[in-house]
This record gives structure tokens, sequence and C-alpha cells, in this order.
């Protein structure tokens, strides 16, 4: 099933396409059957869906996820913002976007809770985040990596047009040597 954290991600995700005329990627790392979770996101309203599936990826923490996540990225190429839930309902760190955006050397922007501008010309994101203190107005370059909160949106259920339509969607599936990195820096063991 999709984290229910990135559900809000998604919509996210699917809002700035409807709203900027984006491309709205979604990416799991996983074994085959995350290919459902792909589907739900398609049927959702995401253009594209990938599933990144290696073996030597099974176990992998925070820091190897965030490593693999860099390497999806710059495969993908012209990429201006990564979307994420606010954490993981397994781990629960949240670590995983800000190490990211470390990587990748982005903006890293956590607890976001609106999107009031998209400046693509400008190449600026203004947000707005939800602390324990109240609310911080932001700004940050883009490209940027975002983690959400459930306050940004509601996200919407697939429609039955959408779940034909992601029924019948080839997910292309990528690997370490796809991804051109070295298996054994990734897992349990790493």
């Amino acid at each position: 099933v999709v984290n229910p954290w990135d559900e809000y991600a998604i919509e996210e995700a699917i809002l700035s396409k409807e709203r900027h005329g984006l491309t709205a990627t979604a990416v799991t790392i996983g074994p085959e059957r995350s290919r459902e979770v792909l589907k739900t996101c398609l049927a959702m309203g995401c253009d594209e869906a990938i599933l990144v599936s290696d073996e030597s990826f099974m176990g992998s923490d925070s820091l190897g996820t965030a490593r693999i996540m860099a390497s999806i990225i710059q495969k993908l190429g012209d990429v201006e913002m990564v979307i994420f839930g606010k954490q993981a309902i397994d781990g629960d760190t949240g670590m995983v976007p800000m190490a990211l955006a470390r990587i990748l050397g982005w903006s890293p922007v956590s607890y976001v809770f609106e999107v009031s501008d998209y400046d693509q010309v400008g190449g600026n994101i203004k947000v707005a985040r939800l602390l324990e203190e109240g609310k911080q107005l932001c700004s940050a370059k883009l490209p940027a990596v975002i983690s959400v909160v459930k306050d940004i949106n509601e996200p919407r259920y697939p429609s039955f047009m959408g779940i034909r339509k992601a029924g019948k969607a080839t997910i292309p599936v990528w690997n370490a040597a796809d991804l051109g990195i070295d298996a054994g820096h990734f897992g349990a063991d790493a």
C-alpha cells in the first residue's frame, strides 16, 4: 500500500502538475510487489511511474536509501522538485528527504503545509512550514527537496478511468546497474 504520509506528497505533485504544467513521476524502491503502489499513483493522476528494484538494496538504511534516490534523480535528469511525505511508516525517521537534499546539494524544506508560490522562471519556491512554535514562511532556490505534512491537502481517490489506465501502464524497473551504482554500498550489510 502507499505510505499514508506519501499520499499527501503524491497529491501535491499532481496539484503542482495541474497548476504549473509540470510532469509528476512516482518512484518507489522496493520488490516487484511495489508495482501495485505505483499503479495507485498513476490512477491518482501521476504521469509516469518507475520501480527501482534490486536485491542488494533490501535492508538499506536512510542514508543508503537517499543515495539510491540521488542516483534515480540524476538518471531522470531535468528534475526541479522532489516531494516526500513527512516520514515513512516503517522507520519513522523522516531523514531520507533531508539526506537526499544534502547529497544532491539542493534546497531542503521540511514540514511543508503550503506551497504558496512556484516560480520556475526565477528558480524559487515559497512555502509555509508547520512547526511546534507556529507557522514559518520561507523561500528556497530550485531545485528543492520538500517533505509535506498532512495539512497540505486532501489526497484524491483514484478515478475509475485512472484505475483502468494504470492497469494497462508499463512501469519500467531499474536496478543498480541501470543506475550505475555499486550494489555493494547498499543493503543491510552496508
